[in-house]
């Protein structure tokens, strides 16, 4: 009895270390700021479809590596660490979260919903995530790496119409050579890569 009890204590499963992208530094920032000190949204209303990716391991909340020293087209999952969500809703959520300090950001069924009722062409942004994984050079060094496509049209009464594309790859150093420091890495790059999509909208005409 002894023995079977020990032999389930040591076979209980681990939990697995859940990660996010954490509250950002913009909404830290803000939640500093007296009320006055908010600026209101100074850009043109944006709406941002679901972030699409190609299946399969992107689908679930595993956090992914490559160990590109051995095989660089095998993606691996941590064992033991798992997103909060799919990557796709996380990407999405702080694009939402930081592009929204600047502009109303909204959904693909408000911003039909939107145009109807107003008349008038609204932008879209659809996104296809692409990679979203650890790369490992050596066993000790490794980056978070991001790789999106971006597609922006116009919502008019017509339909869509194409206005801009890009591919946008974006990488930044691992802390550590774990789970940890690739979600790190991830963030930071993530982040990053929103910076430059902003960049990129902003100089669209009248984004």
């Amino acid at each position: 009895m002894a023995l079977a009890t020990g032999c389930s204590v040591l076979d209980k499963p681990t939990r697995a270390t859940m990660y996010d992208f954490g509250p950002g530094e913009l909404t830290t920032q803000l939640a500093t700021l007296p009320p006055a000190a908010v600026a209101a949204p100074a850009l043109s209303p944006l709406a941002i479809a679901d972030i699409a990716t190609s299946g399969g391991a992107l689908e679930n909340q595993a956090v992914l590596y490559r160990l590109g020293y051995v095989d660089d087209q095998q993606l691996r999952p941590y064992s033991q660490a798992r997103w909060t969500m799919p990557p796709a809703q996380l990407v999405r959520q702080r694009m939402r979260e930081r592009l929204s300090q600047q502009r109303v950001v909204l959904t693909a069924r408000e911003g039909v919903a939107l145009n109807r009722s107003q008349n008038a062409n609204l932008p879209m942004l659809r996104l296809e995530l692409e990679e979203f994984s650890q790369l490992f050079s050596a066993p000790d060094t490794s980056i978070g790496l991001i790789r999106v496509h971006a597609t922006l049209v116009d919502i008019t009464p017509a339909g869509e119409r194409l206005v801009a594309q890009r591919n946008l790859s974006v990488q930044r150093p691992a802390t550590s050579a774990d789970a940890g420091g690739g979600v790190r890495a991830l963030t930071a790059a993530t982040d990053a890569a929103i910076d430059e999509l902003d960049q990129w909208l902003r100089q669209m005409p009248a984004r």
